[in-house]
């Protein structure tokens, strides 16, 4: 496999998983100290795992198609966050269906974390599709 993709992949997942934890962490002291009497319907824990595998399969696409020479990976980026909405229909699903009591928590516990992600995974595939510019200060070849 090529080792661009391993590093790169490897450096994400590093990122991730300490934004992950730091997140979590964050959410869950907060969640315990400021709405520890409400019951919500998605333990946080189902939540943050849900993002972490969208995110994660979003960026391996592009990254893989980056490391093999695809120029159109902006197409599959917009197909990801395509099937990624879906996901979040299908993953939301049994919560819209039971009539939620309290509407506003459980969707900040899941909309919180998925713009923070969402910016995280744009952030990173942005560092992806970033060109290298040529070495201005390189010598002239004078053949």
């Amino acid at each position: 496999m090529n080792e661009l993709f391993k590093k790169r992949e490897v450096d994400f997942l590093i990122q991730l998983i300490v934004l992950s934890l730091v997140l979590f962490g964050s959410h869950n002291y907060l969640n315990h100290h400021f709405a520890k009497d409400i019951i919500l319907f998605f333990p946080l824990w189902h939540i943050y795992v849900f993002h972490v595998i969208t995110v994660l399969a979003i960026y391996t696409l592009i990254n893989y198609r980056a490391s093999i020479g695809k120029t159109d990976v902006f197409n599959a980026f917009i197909l990801g966050m395509l099937l990624k909405m879906v996901l979040i229909f299908v993953f939301l699903l049994p919560w819209l269906l039971s009539k939620p009591e309290q509407q506003g928590f459980d969707l900040a516990n899941f909309f919180v974390p998925y713009f923070t992600f969402l910016a995280f995974e744009v952030y990173a595939v942005t560092k992806v599709l970033q060109k290298k510019e040529p070495d201005n200060d390189a010598p002239k070849d004078l053949k």
